[in-house]
């Protein structure tokens, strides 16, 4: 379902008065699950819980956490742009930062133009320390992949999500072969249900700064496995594409 309905489902579980007006005894179409409206409950609640911190601060110094988000700009210039309207916002003060922590892509520690320089440019004092976790991410998977037995299983399970995810057809063909096997499944009632099973319909990327990425692929590759298996007979049977040595491995 997603954390959201997952939370929403729990709060009208758990509350009547909740319950009398959310998901199916919403009045019409107001069922406060539309993406723009889950947005805006997600904004508000963070807004109250900035709001609260900021409270419980005191006027203290602090220290500055930034992550990046996939669906907004996350260029050097408009993080600095988001910070100075949150300080702004907030009526926090730069020159009571005293941390600033962040990944180590070039727009956060860019030694010209990161954020990390150009909140030094205002304040000395914000000392830059590169996130722990980002650091301990990507220590796990170089100790990983410095054993040969998973550095090889690694390599074989990225090339399969390549193999399967190289174009819209072959994706198309994985979409095409799991509602075949689900239709399977259902006639001879082999097929398990349950929230949040049978969801998948690609294989997930997985990514070296994000450790339990690499748990959500094989996840979804053991969930889709027969469905994989059959696309990769179906793209060596074409015999016209350059995956073909690939998918025969």
């Amino acid at each position: 379902m997603g954390n959201y309905l997952e939370l929403l489902q729990f709060l009208a579980d758990h509350n009547e008065k909740v319950k009398a007006v959310v998901l199916e005894n919403a009045p019409g179409n107001l069922k406060l699950i539309a993406p723009t409206i889950q947005k805006d409950l997600v904004n508000a609640c963070a807004t109250e819980t900035i709001k609260k911190i900021i409270k419980d601060m005191d006027d203290a110094f602090f220290s500055l956490l930034v992550d990046e988000s996939r669906d907004v700009d996350t260029t050097s210039n408009s993080l600095k742009e988001a910070i100075d309207t949150l300080f702004s916002r907030e009526e926090l003060s730069i020159s009571m930062l005293r941390g600033q922590g962040y990944d180590g892509a070039s727009n956060m520690k860019g030694e010209f133009n990161g954020l990390k320089t150009q909140i030094l440019r205002e304040n000395l004092c914000a000392y830059y320390i590169h996130c722990f976790a980002h650091q301990l991410q990507l220590a796990l998977v170089a100790v990983a992949k410095g054993n040969a037995d998973i550095a090889t299983f690694f390599t074989s399970y990225n090339s399969l999500v390549n193999i399967v995810g190289a174009s819209c057809k072959h994706r198309d063909m994985l979409r095409d072969q799991l509602q075949k096997d689900i239709m399977e499944a259902l006639e001879k009632d082999t097929f398990p249900t349950g929230r949040g099973l049978n969801q998948e319909t690609y294989l997930k990327r997985p990514g070296d700064t994000r450790w339990n990425s690499h748990y959500s692929t094989l996840l979804s590759i053991i969930s889709m496995f027969k469905s994989v298996v059959k696309v990769l007979k179906l793209i060596i049977k074409d015999g016209s594409t350059d995956n073909l040595g690939e998918a025969n491995r």
